[in-house]
C-alpha cells in the first residue's frame, strides 16, 4: 500500500460524496507531514492500536570489517524506531 492507495481508501470510507481524490491525498499528506515534523523535533508519535514511532540515538562504536578483520569506527547517529502495539503484533501472527 502506498500513499495513493491510502488516500483512495480514506476517500471511499471516510469522506463525503462531495470530496475529491485530490482532497483525500492532501489529507493523507498532511497526516504524514505532521508525523514527520513531530519525530524530527525529537518527539514521538503514538497511534493507539498501531504503535509508536520515535528517534533513538546510537552511540559511536568500534566494529570489525568481516572481510579484512580491520577495526572500523562507526560514528554516532540517530535512527527511527517503530514499536508495534500489542494489537498489531497479534494481528500479524
Amino acid at each position: 500500500m502506498n500513499k495513493k492507495d491510502l488516500a483512495k481508501l480514506v476517500l471511499e470510507r471516510h469522506m463525503g460524496a462531495d470530496a475529491t481524490k485530490k482532497h483525500a491525498e492532501e489529507v493523507v499528506e498532511a497526516v504524514f507531514d505532521a508525523m514527520a515534523n513531530e519525530i524530527k523535533g525529537g518527539g514521538e508519535v503514538k497511534i493507539a492500536g498501531f504503535g509508536v514511532f520515535k528517534i533513538r540515538h546510537r552511540e559511536a562504536r568500534m566494529a570489525r570489517n568481516p572481510a579484512t578483520g580491520e577495526q572500523v569506527h562507526v560514528p554516532a547517529k540517530s535512527v527511527l524506531k517503530f514499536r508495534p502495539a500489542k494489537e498489531l503484533k497479534e494481528a500479524v501472527k
